[in-house]
């Protein structure tokens, strides 16, 4: 095992023995294991844990123990503590997205003020298949199925040339110490069901799954590398910059196919979803003149250019609406706002556990549905109330400013407001007993201005 770690490390260029490195331990088996290993193979490291304040007494425990480990181990020891709900809260964020952001960010501070090349984790090759099938599950694209890098700026996975079983395997055959997270049995969570539900049966097929399937993720690494390489030469072949603008000549472009997969990879720099993407390239069919926005730009599709500029030069008209198409395979937006729908059938759902998810009952809904800011005059039937609001008192209740006021996105079913994003769902719309299908809406990128006031109400 430790012969197997001495050359991954070396393989991958991950660190040299001269090299101070900062590790990242839970306390779990996985991280103790990495422990041993770098001490047992002669590295120089520190140990840093963080207490996330999510098990109460759990939480102290472990990081006691992971204190006697560094003591054990002779070395360095950092923690710290954090508020994880406040902080999710805060940020509008999931709490695995909140305990990610902090410890990373800490984990840079601390390699920077003690003196640490990078921060190694415990990731192995299990871990790999899980966010493989993860990524697969949210459609994130070739980008999405490169799978854990073993060395990702600062950070390096030198546990990634083990399984989970021999990991353990080690441990025990070591008399090895290690704390379990009762949380990692939940399967509330995407990556847990994967782990205890779905991959089992992919090892009880095949026992060498894992690795396996790291070989076909290597050859996707490769394959995404020549893939990026061939849209940077067309990018740079189609994309014309000019003093005020950049522009695609469209005759040109329409002799690159498939039109949308370039036209999403040249767009993507500027904001524009794969739902816009494919609503401009429907557009190159005709000859009017239609305009399309993004969060940070607009796209003019004119007689013989899509001249793509900043939205700082074209503000967004006022009273624009935008459309959310129910297309029979997918919900799509037009609007420039950071907001993804999906159609979800009631047998196969579960309350997500983000914040920055709201759910509908999708038969009460009128299609095409419709994304626009507030105007005066709005009302709703907020989830809990049994009349109706207007926003503006909401707004006031929130103690929104006037720029948050105009920022927020509403969504509406015909006349009726359903969501006012981040804040409110309207009641008649919510999950009930007899509910057959959901619609989620998921705000992917929490605006500045709203991610401390995320407030999601479920039925």
């Amino acid at each position: 095992m430790i012969r197997r770690f001495q050359q991954f490390i070396k393989s991958e260029s991950l660190f040299s023995h001269s090299d101070r490195i900062l590790l990242a331990v839970s306390g779990g088996v996985d991280s103790v294991v990495l422990c041993r290993l770098m001490s047992e193979a002669g590295y120089k490291f520190g140990i840093a844990h963080c207490n996330f304040s999510l098990r109460d007494a759990e939480s102290d425990d472990d990081e006691k123990f992971v204190a006697a480990l560094a003591e054990s181990c002779k070395v360095p020891f950092f923690t710290t503590r954090f508020d994880t709900p406040q902080f999710a809260r805060d940020q509008g964020l999931s709490i695995q997205m909140a305990a990610r952001s902090l410890r990373y960010s800490w984990f840079e501070q601390v390699c920077t003020e003690k003196g640490y090349r990078c921060v190694a984790t415990a990731h192995h090759l299990n871990d790999q298949a899980e966010t493989f099938f993860i990524n697969l599950l949210r459609g994130t694209g070739i980008a999405g199925l490169h799978g854990i890098l073993p060395l990702q700026g600062k950070v390096v996975r030198p546990m990634l040339f083990a399984t989970r079983d021999e990991i353990m395997d080690f441990a025990v055959k070591n008399n090895l110490e290690w704390r379990e997270d009762s949380s990692n049995m939940s399967t509330k969570y995407l990556r847990n069901q994967l782990r205890h539900e779905v991959l089992p049966s992919f090892e009880k097929i095949d026992r060498d799954f894992a690795r396996n399937l790291d070989s076909t993720i290597r050859r996707l690494r490769g394959t995404e590398a020549v893939y990026r390489q061939k849209i940077e030469e067309g990018r740079s072949d189609l994309l014309e910059h000019t003093d005020n603008c950049d522009r695609i000549l469209i005759s040109y472009l329409l002799e690159f196919e498939p039109v949308e997969t370039w036209l999403f990879e040249i767009l993507r720099q500027f904001g524009f979803s794969e739902a816009v993407t494919r609503e401009i390239a429907l557009s190159l069919e005709g000859t009017e003149s239609k305009v399309f926005y993004s969060l940070s730009h607009r796209l003019l599709r004119d007689r013989d250019y899509l001249v793509i500029e900043n939205n700082d030069k074209h503000p967004e008209p006022a009273g624009s609406e935008y459309l959310v198409y129910d297309t029979g395979h997918s919900i799509i937006s037009t609007a420039p706002a950071p907001i993804t729908f999906t159609k979800v059938p009631a047998d196969r759902f579960k309350i997500p556990d983000k914040q920055t998810i709201a759910c509908f009952d999708y038969n009460k809904l009128r299609f095409p549905l419709v994304l626009r800011h507030w105007r005066e005059g709005d009302r709703m039937v907020p989830l809990g109330m049994k009349g109706s609001k207007k926003l503006s008192d909401l707004f006031i209740d929130q103690k929104l400013s006037q720029a948050e006021k105009k920022s927020i996105w509403l969504l509406a079913s015909g006349e009726d407001i359903v969501w006012v994003a981040g804040l409110r769902i309207d009641g008649r719309f919510r999950i009930t007993g007899h509910t057959r299908d959901i619609l989620m809406a998921e705000i992917t990128v929490p605006e500045p201005e709203q991610a401390g006031s995320l407030c999601w109400l479920f039925s």
